[in-house]
């Protein structure tokens, strides 16, 4: 039954939320538990980390001898690994698509030593700025998901935090592939993207959809944590010849961004 739009109020993911109250169950008290079954070190994970929700940058870095499994990351659902791009050490973590997910581990990131979290998701395009692929630094996300109703009040938009893109983005002219900046949808249901939904999204200017950045960017505002979002504009919607990344499936100029971003992150501190 639709609610009308009186009512809106009682759709369980607007209600009692209690935004500003301490959570129950916490990362820390996962990665404690964690640690006591499994009989793991109390380790911390590197300053730098990277989620990587397509799998591709792990995948590359484990065929090159890049990447080794960190023994003593906690997440039951997750595995670490460390790698250094730059001259920096990072921690990433694969195949965590989708916003709850996404956020779950970024959480026990944060709670395990990250200092700054970078994202870089497979997009695909709504405003034709260009052919694939290229990047787009995410400053803002249409919040079509669910993750973010429970770190924030309901509104459009997450922003990422202003004073990292401005410090950041002047850097990130030289990764191999153009760096786009705008606004993205962020969705739950990639296989609901209808005609009549991605149609509303380019009349608002939004440049691409993608499953996580409302989600971390709800995150880095609620807990104060710095999170920088990129979507990697890959493919329209499934089009024949789609999907087509780049050298190593994109790995390689996603590495060279990771690159730019750390070393805009150290420059600015």
């Amino acid at each position: 039954m639709a609610v009308p739009p009186s009512d809106v109020k009682s759709v369980p993911i607007l209600r009692d939320k209690a935004h500003e109250a301490a959570s129950e169950f916490t990362p820390e008290s996962l990665l404690r538990e964690a640690r006591r079954q499994r009989g793991l070190r109390e380790g911390r994970v590197p300053a730098l980390c990277v989620l990587d929700p397509d799998g591709d940058i792990v995948r590359h870095l484990q065929a090159t001898g890049g990447a080794q499994r960190d023994p003593d990351w906690a997440c039951y659902h997750s595995e670490l690994h460390r790698f250094v791009a730059g001259g920096r050490e990072f921690g990433i973590i694969g195949c965590a698509v989708g916003a709850p997910y996404a956020v779950l581990v970024a959480e026990q990131m944060f709670a395990a030593g990250c200092e700054l979290l970078i994202s870089i998701t497979s997009s695909g395009q709504i405003t034709p700025l260009r052919s694939p692929p290229y990047f787009i630094l995410i400053e803002a996300a249409l919040r079509d998901e669910g993750t973010s109703y429970h770190y924030l009040p309901a509104s459009e938009f997450a922003q990422a935090p202003a004073e990292l893109v401005a410090a950041l983005a002047p850097a990130l002219t030289d990764v191999g592939e153009p760096v786009e900046r705008g606004t993205t949808w962020t969705t739950d249901a990639p296989y609901r993207e209808t005609q009549a939904a991605i149609a509303a999204a380019r009349e608002r200017g939004i440049l691409a959809v993608e499953m996580e950045a409302a989600a971390l960017y709800a995150f880095a505002q609620a807990r104060g944590r710095p999170v920088l979002c990129f979507a990697h504009v890959t493919n329209q919607m499934g089009q024949a010849g789609d999907f087509e990344k780049g050298e190593a499936n994109g790995a390689t100029a996603a590495l060279r961004l990771v690159a730019a971003v750390a070393n805009a992150w150290f420059a600015a501190r």
